[in-house]
């Protein structure tokens, strides 16, 4: 399959699992389709990321869509009152922490004293994101998931660190397929486990796109990426606003 390919399955899933999302009464199997969705677009930013021009440009892109999806969010929830509100949705969040911490660790690795600068400005970026409320008292009033999208924090972002450190192996394994099917494995037994001790496990059915993420033969396929990038708040939006007018 090519990266195209995998990223269009991953957008019916995530459509399907946001629908499940914001319409109750759909189908169960909805969310637990949806639990690929991520994981695919996961593989396919490190897929991308390692071939990419320019770094820089691509973590910026990012970052820039973090902005936009924590600014349009609180804007809906503000316009759109609702029960459950807009939720939580900023995908390019974790891929942005992913593709840092990426380039976080190959920097060190080829200058010491670069890599450690930036190491200590993550760490910085961490402890800016606990002092906003005292530096800036406004943002009191603003929930963690609006904080982090400014100030990107990396235990505090729609996926958790587990999926950061998940995505930042399988760029490490990217070109050994053997080890990363085990690792794919060994992480999603993990989320098996600790959702068991939470009373469910779900998102450990994210085993179902294995063999798709097996069947990548490097190849790009048709870019279409500001398809990718808009589709997002698109759908989301198209679905929060009909499920706040259906619950009127």
């Amino acid at each position: 399959m090519t990266v195209f390919q995998l990223k269009l399955t991953a957008l019916v899933l995530m459509t399907l699992d946001h629908i499940g999302f914001y319409f109750p009464g759909t189908p169960i199997w909805f969310r637990f389709l949806g639990r690929g969705a991520y994981p695919l677009f996961l593989f396919c930013m490190v897929q991308g990321y390692a071939h990419t021009r320019s770094r820089k440009r691509y973590l910026l892109r990012l970052y820039l869509m973090s902005l936009f999806m924590t600014a349009w969010g609180l804007f809906l929830d503000t316009r759109f009152p609702s029960e459950y509100g807009y939720g939580n949705h900023n995908i390019f969040l974790p891929l942005f922490l992913t593709g840092l911490l990426i380039s976080t660790v190959e920097l060190y690795q080829r200058d010491r004293r670069k890599g450690a600068l930036l190491l200590g400005g993550i760490a910085l970026t961490q402890v800016l994101y606990q002092m906003l409320p005292v530096l800036l008292p406004f943002t009191r009033t603003l929930s963690g998931d609006v904080l982090t999208g400014v100030v990107p924090n990396l235990a505090v972002n729609e996926f958790g660190f587990a999926f950061i450190a998940l995505g930042v192996a399988l760029y490490v394994l990217r070109d050994r397929r053997e080890a990363l099917a085990a690792v794919y494995l060994i992480f999603c037994i993990y989320q098996f486990s600790a959702e068991m001790l939470s009373g469910g496990a779900v998102q450990w059915m994210m085993v179902l796109v294995l063999p798709l993420l097996l069947r990548y033969h490097g190849e790009k396929g048709p870019g279409w990426k500001w398809f990718f990038y808009w589709y997002y708040p698109l759908h989301t939006t198209m679905l929060f606003l009909l499920s706040w007018k259906l619950a009127v």
